[in-house]
C-alpha cells in the first residue's frame, strides 16, 4: 500500500455566521490538495483568503462544514495524528516569567515527554535555531526574532512527522531567514514533512517543493513554483546591457515591445524586452549585432513567484482554479 499523504484535503468547507442577522459567511470553498511525505509545501494568498481557518481545520481547532480533511491518513483533529504533529502558530505566546529552557521544559510536557527526554534535546534544539547562547535569558527580553527561533524549537521537541508553520520567517532579519531555511531543508533531508504558510514569497520561493495559491476560500494555483510562475506570463522577456548608437538601437529595436528603457552612462543601456517566442529573440540579437550594437550582458528573466502571485490579483483572468474547487450546489 502506498503511504498515506501527510495532508489531504477534498472539497474542503468551513462557513461562518456572522452580523446582527448571522448571515453565512465561506471562508473555505472547496478546497482540494495534497502534501506528499517528505516534501516541503507553500499556503499563499493574501489577507482574509481562508488560511489561517484551512489550519485551524487541519488542526482541528475548529470543525469543517463540508468535504474531508486528513493528517497522516487520520481525520483532522484526530488525536494520534495530532502527536506527530510540530506548530508553529503566527504570534506565539510565551508567558514572561520563562527562559528558553523552561519554556522547552513546559511545551515538552504538554507533548507528553519526560523531564530527562526534554533535558536530552531542548540544548541541541536551541543550538540548531541560534539560542544556544540565550539559553537562561528571560523571554521578555527576546526580540519577535527570537520569539520565532524558539517557537519553531518547541514544535521540533517533539520530533514530529509533520510540521505546520506560521510564518516562520516573520520579524528575523536576512541572516536569520537563511538560518532557518538551512533547518528546514535539513529537516527535509531527515524526512519530515513542512507544511508554510508565508506572506514572504521569496522565502517560499526558495524553500517550497509545491504550493498552492488561495484567495477567498478557493485555490486559484497550485503546483510547483516552475509551473505556476511561467503558465502567468506568455513569451520571453528578456533583459539586455547594451552599447552603441541610439540611432542603430532603435532602428534593431523597431516594433519592439520595450518595457524597460535605462541609460546606463558612457553610451550604454538598459533595455528589457517581451518577445513572442525564441524565433523573435534569435532575430532581435542577430540585427542588433548587423548594426554594430554591442551586447555586453544578455540573461532572459524567469518570472518570479512574487510576478505570478501579483498577476493572480491584478488579472482575474489569470486564475487558474481546480477543477475540484468548484462550489457544488
Amino acid at each position: 500500500m502506498p503511504a498515506a499523504a501527510a495532508i489531504e484535503v477534498e472539497q474542503l468547507k468551513k462557513s461562518y455566521r456572522s452580523g446582527l442577522f448571522r448571515r453565512p459567511f465561506e471562508a473555505l470553498k472547496g478546497v482540494s490538495f495534497r502534501v506528499e511525505q517528505g516534501e516541503i509545501f507553500g499556503l499563499l494568498g493574501p489577507n482574509g483568503a481562508g488560511k489561517t481557518t484551512l489550519i485551524k481545520v487541519l488542526l482541528g481547532i475548529v470543525r469543517r462544514s463540508g468535504g474531508t480533511a486528513k493528517l497522516l491518513g487520520r481525520p483532522a483533529g484526530d488525536r494520534s495524528s495530532r502527536l506527530k504533529v510540530g506548530y508553529l502558530p503566527e504570534n506565539l505566546r510565551i508567558a514572561s516569567h520563562h527562559t528558553a529552557l523552561t519554556a522547552l521544559e513546559y511545551y515538552g510536557k504538554l507533548s507528553g515527554l519526560s523531564s530527562a527526554e526534554i533535558k536530552a534535546k531542548r540544548m541541541g534544539l536551541l543550538d540548531s535555531v541560534g539560542l544556544a547562547d540565550r539559553t537562561r535569558e528571560s523571554v521578555k527580553k527576546f526580540s519577535k526574532g527570537m520569539l520565532q527561533r524558539l517557537g519553531l524549537a518547541q514544535a521540533l521537541l517533539h520530533d514530529p512527522q509533520l510540521l505546520i508553520l506560521d510564518e516562520p520567517t516573520d520579524g528575523l532579519d536576512p541572516v536569520g531567514r537563511s538560518h532557518v531555511r538551512s533547518v528546514l531543508n535539513q529537516l527535509k533531508e531527515d524526512g519530515k514533512t513542512i507544511f508554510l504558510n508565508s506572506h514572504i514569497l521569496q522565502e517560499v520561493e526558495l524553500v517550497c517543493d509545491r504550493v498552492a495559491i488561495l484567495d477567498r476560500g478557493i485555490v486559484k494555483a497550485l503546483g510547483r513554483v516552475d509551473e505556476i510562475a511561467p503558465a502567468q506570463h506568455e513569451g520571453v522577456e528578456l533583459d539586455l546591457a547594451i552599447a552603441g548608437g541610439k540611432d542603430d538601437i532603435l532602428a534593431s529595436l523597431e516594433s519592439r515591445d520595450i518595457v524597460v528603457w535605462e541609460v546606463n552612462g558612457d553610451g550604454q543601456y538598459n533595455v528589457r524586452l517581451r518577445l513572442r517566442d525564441q524565433a523573435a529573440v534569435d532575430r532581435c540579437i542577430d540585427e542588433l549585432r548587423a548594426r554594430g550594437v554591442s551586447i555586453i550582458d544578455l540573461s532572459r528573466r524567469r518570472l518570479t513567484l512574487e510576478d505570478a502571485f501579483l498577476k493572480l490579483f491584478q488579472d482575474p483572468s489569470a486564475a487558474q482554479p481546480q477543477r475540484s474547487d468548484a462550489e457544488t450546489p
